[in-house]
């Protein structure tokens, strides 16, 4: 088969959007052994495999329809057109609607990343109590009728919100608003775990840290590759991504060092996420001085949100919602004060770069994106409940997911003691 040239594209552009799609591919693994080590063991083969299962379904999906649903000719701004079904006239070619740089095929598989792993932010909020069948249902129909939506009126030229005026540089609404909001719905719906208000210690540290650390360094591909060229706006948000990453990790492990006493692991790895997730929207918008601001915030916001999130009923088990859904709040709020086109000619001003109509319509894309992922999760998740029950049965989750869903366990179990030696 002849591949057709890529006419006007670089070569450049095309090597660095190649390599961001496969560090921002290395984040669903990585958030799996991020929640893994959150998680009791009991629950750490399944919360892993759970990633990965949501990745392939969400690759088969955004190829057969998301995609074009996502990306095509607008419809009257709600929902992209079929033009593109089954990867459809998507090849070597640009679309210059997105860039004019890079095959439309590599902004496929791009995009194809963020819609991945962003399910897959969700299944923190019921780790170890939901069964595999109601959840792969439930990533089906949430990919396409909540993520695709708001993806598509947000990052298509032609959706409502993106000429509203709303922007979102490489997914604090799209990605961690929508998941974290949705993760609230979920945490509704499926209720408290069997072992809720009992002390829970992380099961594994050293993943969470490892997973942490994938996860920063896959975020300079999910931020960065955001600019869709090797040029400044990609620099920028690289240096900015780093920034708020630290900055919120620092924040976090100070205030539980001042308020518990002492600093903690998990805590700092978590911080450092929240950092990540508020500072996506803004990356290539903001200088670093704004950056460094976003984080030190974000730690102390996030923290704050975790903590009321815990005195309430509301199981959501990893808090998705303080670290995703607040740091995408935040973050695109930031947007609105922060931004200059001093940093990226293409984007806007913020309130403190004189213009103060930018923070409110950030204001309207926040209440919008929100209302939206929550009532819909939540009325998808009721309707999937009723023919197929979400909930593990009582001793599938006393059991864990390991054993009661794959059969399967992270760890052997201790072997009995020795049998004594004959003389």
């Amino acid at each position: 088969m002849t591949v057709p040239l890529c006419s006007g594209c670089d070569s450049g552009d095309i090597a660095w959007v190649i390599a961001a799609t496969a560090l921002v591919m290395i984040m669903t693994p990585a958030l799996g052994f991020f929640y893994g080590g959150l998680v009791r063991q009991k629950n750490l083969v399944a919360t892993i495999v759970q990633c990965l299962m949501i990745f392939s379904v969400v690759s088969l999906i955004w190829a057969l329809w998301g995609y074009s649903l996502t990306f095509g000719p607008a419809v009257h701004g709600l929902i992209g057109g079929l033009a593109n079904v089954g990867l459809l006239n998507v090849g070597a070619a640009p679309n210059p609607a997105y860039s004019s740089a890079i095959p439309a095929l590599l902004y496929f598989a791009f995009q194809l990343k963020f819609a991945a792993i962003t399910p897959a932010l969700i299944i923190g909020a019921f780790a170890g109590r939901v069964r595999l069948k109601g959840l792969l249902i439930f990533i089906v129909l949430w990919t396409s009728l909540i993520y695709v939506p708001i993806a598509m009126w947000i990052w298509n030229p032609g959706g409502w919100l993106h000429q509203l005026g709303v922007v979102d540089f490489a997914g604090g609404l799209v990605v961690h608003t929508s998941a974290g909001v949705s993760a609230i719905a979920a945490a509704l719906v499926i209720g408290r775990g069997q072992e809720f208000g009992r002390e829970s210690r992380p099961n594994n540290v050293p993943y969470v840290i490892l997973g942490t650390a994938i996860l920063w360094f896959g975020w300079f591909g999910f931020n960065a590759g955001s600019a869709l060229a090797a040029n400044q706006v990609a620099v920028v948000a690289l240096v900015n991504t780093n920034l708020a990453a630290a900055a919120a990790g620092v924040t976090w492990m100070l205030v539980d060092w001042i308020g518990k006493g002492r600093p903690s692991a998990v805590g700092m790895a978590v911080g450092a996420v929240c950092g990540l997730a508020a500072v996506t929207p803004a990356s290539g918008f903001v200088s670093p001085s704004a950056a460094i601001v976003i984080g030190l915030v974000a730690g102390v916001f996030c923290n704050r949100v975790a903590n009321w999130r815990a005195r309430t009923r509301l199981d959501d088990s990893l808090d998705v919602f303080a670290c995703h859904g607040a740091g995408g709040m935040w973050g695109t709020l930031a947007t609105g004060l922060f931004a200059t086109v001093a940093v990226n000619s293409g984007g806007v001003n913020g309130l403190f770069y004189g213009d103060p109509h930018q923070a409110l319509v950030q204001l309207v894309g926040i209440a919008v994106v929100a209302s939206f992922a929550f009532v819909g999760s939540y009325v998808l998740l009721r309707v999937i409940n009723v023919f197929s029950p979400l909930r593990a049965g009582p001793a599938e989750e006393a059991a864990g997911l390991d054993i009661a869903e794959f059969g399967e366990a992270a760890y052997d179990p201790p072997a009995g003691p020795a049998p004594a030696q004959g003389t």
